[in-house]
């Protein structure tokens, strides 16, 4: 049988507050020191605990995005890319359309910082209280690949479908066959209008149906559900890499 916590320290164990455990002494020597009033001291401590667990759950979104890298709109340098519309860019991080089960595409040539952009999107939904997921194309074709293989592939595809902003990196670099399509397919259409997707891609969206092996249907389907409610921002310009190697 487990002992009843007697002090007040193994009382905030048992209720597993560990702010106000650590600080309950010294707050309590201000407020006597301030002449603090019940409910100021009481909201000192309550507000230290709250921020502690806020900060720690905070931490755990940022986790289980998977971000390769974390990245922030302060970071981006805008004077690189030759056209960008910079409010747009900005308005987004108002989170607006993650609230409208929206989606955002980032689309433009290699190297100007859509998946930078896409990141910092990522990242600020998670510090906003949103829960995240980061993935390629290809390592979300091959995951369900395997999984349908395994025969588990609607556990597997859970996984994208539950959080509520998926970060779907890099569609267009590598073709994809008939059975990646398919995959993509069902993580697209069953997000749509349930969960928003910020998408990467150097492909104009005429160009799509060389990604999917010219399969023109899919094609269809895929841009339908995914560009319904979403907004596109376009990138134009050299590679941030080629600048970076002319520098002496």
């Amino acid at each position: 049988m487990k002992k009843h916590p007697d002090s007040l320290m193994d009382k905030l164990h048992y209720l597993q507050l560990p702010w106000i455990r650590e600080n309950v002494e010294p707050l309590t020597r201000q407020a006597a020191a301030e002449a603090w009033g019940h409910m100021e001291y009481l909201t000192r401590l309550i507000e230290g605990e709250t921020l502690l667990r806020t900060d720690k759950a905070t931490a755990r979104r940022i986790k289980a995005a998977r971000f390769p890298v974390l990245k922030s709109l302060e970071q981006y340098d805008w004077t690189w890319p030759k056209k960008i519309n910079r409010l747009q860019v900005q308005d987004l991080f108002r989170l607006q359309f993650i609230e409208h089960n929206q989606n955002v595409v980032f689309l433009g040539g290699v190297g100007l910082g859509k998946s930078h952009l896409a990141t910092a999107l990522g990242y600020q939904a998670c510090l906003k209280g949103f829960s995240v997921l980061f993935a390629s194309a290809a390592d979300i074709i091959n995951t369900l690949a395997a999984a349908q293989a395994a025969h588990h592939l609607k556990t597997e595809l859970r996984k994208y479908l539950k959080p509520r902003l998926l970060v779907l990196d890099e569609l267009g670099f590598m073709p994809i066959d008939k059975h990646g399509a398919d995959l993509l397919f069902q993580v697209i259409s069953q997000r749509y209008e349930k969960g928003s997707i910020v998408l990467t891609t150097n492909k104009a969206f005429k160009a799509w149906p060389s990604i999917f092996n010219k399969d023109n249907v899919i094609t269809s389907a895929i841009l339908d559900r995914l560009l319904h409610h979403a907004e596109t921002v376009i990138l134009e310009g050299k590679s941030f890499r080629m600048k970076e190697r002319n520098q002496p």
